[in-house]
């Protein structure tokens, strides 16, 4: 019997915990790429994003992943944050189902994150050299994408890298912010101090804003609604569908229901007093014939 149990105990520590109920699993996950030559982690645009989402989205609980790759002005080398990007996206979805990821980027970082959303290899890019598209039912893992100072297409042609197309599954749930007269993500910016106002521009603040309405608008849709009642009126439940708890009222006019034969259970079986006399009816005059 002693080993038997100790079987049984072995057996549950080592079972699986139901993907649902994994523990360690937020309400929604943030995973974000920094900015080139920024320090390893989420950046200060990042790290205000989270903040600012945080705040808006109250009790739920908001995790974050940094996206490790390089961030140097070595440009190709950006196709490290997509692998590592799109394997933690993958990961996320099978172990916390759940969970709503966000995926957010500021600069080379939101060019990173765009790609990752890609449904497709750009031309000219041979399928070798980068990761493949996530599968499309990823898309419905997650909630928002926030996408900061993304590089134009200017910019992409002038370092020889192909422009940031958002996936069409992500492109509704997606906000894309450019501070104006960036030189980075402004077809027609001049200023490279720009790029560095997402934060004191408010836009960090009304990035998180979207986010956090996509993400209540996500944790709704997975509320279950109960079944509709049927055409007619709800359906009769159980204390419903017998017979009625009080008789029904005669309609105006008419004589109550003659009681069941048989005297009642809370009556004596005999009359208390003797009936009265009989008081004949006359019977009706006879009507004479028609002249």
């Amino acid at each position: 019997m002693i080993g038997a149990a100790a079987a049984v105990t072995w057996a549950m520590q080592i079972a699986p915990t139901p993907a649902a109920h994994a523990a360690g699993c937020p309400d929604a996950e943030v995973v974000f790429a920094r900015g080139t030559t920024e320090a390893p982690g989420v950046g200060p645009t990042g790290q205000a994003f989270v903040d600012s989402l945080r705040s808006h989205v109250g009790p739920k609980s908001v995790g974050v992943y940094a996206v490790d790759y390089p961030a140097t002005t070595d440009f190709p080398t950006a196709v490290d944050g997509i692998t590592d990007a799109r394997t933690h996206v993958l990961t996320t979805a099978a172990n916390c189902p759940h969970t709503k990821m966000v995926l957010g980027g500021f600069s080379q970082g939101a060019a990173v994150m765009g790609f990752v959303t890609a449904n497709a290899v750009p031309d000219g890019v041979s399928p070798s050299d980068v990761p493949a598209p996530l599968p499309p039912d990823v898309a419905n893992n997650v909630a928002a994408v926030a996408l900061f100072g993304k590089p134009s297409v200017r910019f992409m042609h002038a370092i020889n890298d192909p422009p940031v197309a958002i996936g069409p599954q992500y492109l509704p749930k997606t906000i894309d912010l450019c501070v104006d007269n960036d030189l980075v993500c402004d077809s027609h910016g001049t200023s490279f101090s720009a790029h560095n106002e997402y934060v004191d521009a408010g836009m960090v603040d009304q990035g998180a804003a979207f986010v956090a309405s996509e993400l209540q608008a996500s944790w709704t849709a997975d509320v279950p609604v109960p079944p509709a009642a049927p055409a007619g009126g709800p359906a009769p439940s159980p204390l419903t569908a017998s017979a009625p708890l009080t008789p029904p009222v005669p309609a105006a006019g008419l004589a109550p229901p003659a009681p069941a034969a048989g005297p009642s259970p809370h009556l004596p079986s005999t009359p208390l007093t003797p009936p009265g006399p009989v008081v004949p009816v006359a019977p009706p005059q006879p009507v004479g014939p028609l002249a």
